[in-house]
């Protein structure tokens, strides 16, 4: 079997669902942290531009018998381990439920995350010159505007049980957990989201889920 190592950062989102696909799975693999603060950022220094000309996390070198390949995007990462590992399975057998479960997922990292990364952040304040609690206000109106539309579908979808899909984690959940995990770390409340704060809340009581919280992470204290 291929050898795996992740390259990412302890409190990026996308790094984050790709550990917890990892645990699910049970792959072996390493990691190798890219610290998107020190020195202006890793991930934008020329020896990890090599590696994802994009200068984001996370990515995954592959590394076969002579070769290695590299893959970038979560989702992508996530869904080439459930084709090569496929039990767990990650998306559901049928294809209105995989669609499903592959919206929810693309909501988050789609519509949500993207206007938050850090990229963005700092964008707002070095270049934009916004303040501290202008770009607060930033990060929050937009997952509250994410966050309330995905509530009233979660919370009116019969395919809900205790995570996104019956009772199984799934590819929404690995983008739910770290979407809140940040929204709870920036203090924003989520009193108005109890569906999806139950789903996260559940799956983090799975250890596949735990281990690959931010905290927990060999990067956190550096």
């Amino acid at each position: 079997m291929n050898a795996l190592t992740l390259h990412g950062y302890f409190r990026s989102s996308a790094s984050f669902r790709v550990r917890i696909a990892l645990n699910l799975k049970g792959v072996p693999h390493d990691q190798a942290p890219v610290h998107l603060l020190r020195d202006g950022g890793e991930q934008l220094q020329p020896a990890y531009r090599a590696l994802n000309p994009d200068g984001l996390v996370p990515s995954l070198s592959v590394h076969e018998e002579a070769t290695t390949s590299v893959l970038t995007q979560s989702l992508a990462i996530i869904e080439y381990l459930d084709e090569l590992y496929p039990t767990p399975a990650l998306l559901p057998a049928a294809p209105l439920d995989r669609a499903f479960v592959r919206s929810v997922a693309l909501q988050i990292a789609c519509e949500i995350h993207p206007l938050a990364n850090l990229r963005v952040l700092k964008y707002l304040s070095g270049e934009l010159h916004v303040s501290d609690a202008q770009r607060q206000a930033w990060y929050r109106h937009w997952l509250e505007v994410g966050f309330a539309s995905l509530e009233q579908r979660l919370a009116a979808e019969p395919r809900v049980g205790r995570f996104t899909f019956g009772d199984a984690p799934t590819l929404a959940d690995l983008c739910i957990v770290p979407q809140v995990w940040n929204a709870r770390r920036f203090e924003i409340p989520l009193d108005a989201y109890p569906t999806i704060v139950r789903i996260a809340d559940h799956a983090m009581t799975l250890d596949a889920f735990a281990a690959a919280e931010p905290g927990r992470q060999p990067d956190a204290n550096a």
